[in-house]
């Protein structure tokens, strides 16, 4: 209702302004000159041309200049017009005065018509810079009241806007009294509730999902490990060699089904915010320890290892080295050498077999969750893509780092352990 009724006061005043103007220009009417009043003016001087004084007397309204015979000012002496040329250039009316042939002195009185015309003008200068005052003062209201009540009402939907799109979803819009986008911004806190309410709706499945995986997994390892124990005690029990070796297949099998659901349930952990590590001071010589556990073929050739401190979790780093060994057991299938070096406030640990290697534009992406290499994809290994995510995220718990590389040697992967 305030934003109409500046409109209607704008219009209003734009509308006064302009009758008033009419009015005005209507209001003139052009002056006809008075034979009469001309006549007696020269009378006058004539009767008067040595006492020119009395004229003040005679016409009080209508001041008339006596120029002499000579075209100087004659009277009034604090007249600002002071010759002849000067009064025709204002626009005087001139009176001959004359006794008989004897030419006596020039009167000269303001033309009516351009009087009237002057008083006209200045009534519409006026009334148009009254006009243009009232008409700036309601502008500036208008102004104040539009980015008052419009634009800064939509300069905040429009920082709203962006803090919904930024995943912002707990700010409401604020309402101001008056806004003239009131529904409309009623409409956006609305969606937003909306998508907030989605949204949890979607993190609470998301959540059951990864709770339903990780007790898939953990639920899987049981039945994985009866297998595993059929196959140690048929191992003993079986004296024919097809069939022993058919067990020993298997145990491989069910070694990598083992290796996957811990994966798979080392990630839904992670998923979860519980996949958490418990470091402790080590000896370096424990790294040797793990690597002999987790080498089943004995494929592995390790150099000397410093002596130092390190600040690890046992069971994590084993598993680290687990995925990192089992990986070059199924993609190279070569022997891995193992090599220390000390650096700075790190024990190198390379671990690197002598396979085709990754790609160079592979190498940024292969501890990505789930990613497999384009020539994993096209051969019949199976994977989840999940061992050197687990394995970096691991490092990265224990405040170290892995890092992939390759040479001409073949795949590297160095672990950074933190010394204590």
């Amino acid at each position: 209702m305030k934003l109409r009724s500046l409109i209607i006061l704008l219009f209003l005043i734009l509308a006064a302004g302009t009758a008033a103007c009419i009015m005005i220009i209507g209001g003139y009417r052009h002056e006809i000159a008075d034979p009469l009043k001309y006549n007696d003016i020269q009378m006058t001087v004539r009767e008067n041309i040595d006492h020119l004084n009395t004229l003040d007397d005679a016409y009080p309204d209508s001041p008339v200049i006596v120029f002499d015979a000579n075209g100087f000012l004659a009277y009034p002496e604090n007249s600002p017009v002071k010759d002849i040329s000067s009064a025709i250039r204002e626009g005087y009316v001139l009176l001959p005065v004359s006794d008989g042939n004897r030419f006596l002195a020039t009167a000269a009185i303001p033309d009516p018509d351009s009087t009237s015309y002057d008083n006209a003008e200045k009534r519409l200068m006026a009334a148009v810079v009254i006009m243009v005052i009232l008409f700036g003062i309601t502008s500036v209201i208008f102004i104040l009241y539009t980015h008052k009540n419009v634009i800064k009402p939509f300069g905040k939907m429009q920082d709203f806007a962006g803090r919904i799109a930024m995943g912002d979803l707990d700010t409401p819009l604020s309402m101001d009294k008056g806004n003239l986008f009131g529904v409309f911004t009623e409409s956006f806190d609305i969606m937003r509730e909306e998508l907030k309410s989605a949204r949890e709706r979607e993190n609470a499945l998301k959540l059951k999902e990864k709770e339903l995986v990780a007790q898939l997994s953990h639920d899987l390892k049981t039945p994985i490990a009866g297998i595993n124990t059929i196959c140690d005690v048929l191992s003993v029990k079986v004296t024919d060699d097809y069939t022993l070796g058919k067990v020993h297949d298997i145990q491989k099998k069910t070694a990598q089904m083992d290796m996957l659901v811990t994966d798979l349930f080392t990630t839904a952990l992670d998923d979860l915010g519980e996949m958490t590590v418990n470091c402790t001071d080590e000896s370096s010589h424990i790294l040797g320890d793990i690597v002999q556990a987790n080498d089943p073929r004995s494929l592995t050739t390790s150099e000397s290892i410093p002596e130092c401190l390190i600040n690890i979790d046992k069971i994590r780093m084993s598993q680290i080295v687990g995925n990192i060994i089992g990986n070059s057991y199924k993609y190279a299938d070569t022997s891995i050498d193992v090599t220390y070096t000390l650096s700075g406030d790190y024990l190198k640990m390379a671990i690197t077999d002598h396979g085709a290697g990754v790609p160079e534009d592979e190498l940024t992406l292969i501890t990505n969750k789930f990613y497999r290499g384009k020539s994993v994809r096209s051969s019949d290994k199976g994977g989840s893509g999940l061992g050197l995510y687990i394995a970096s995220e691991l490092m990265a718990k224990m405040n170290g780092e892995l890092i992939c590389s390759c040479s001409d040697k073949g795949f590297t992967v160095t672990l950074m352990i933190l010394l204590s």
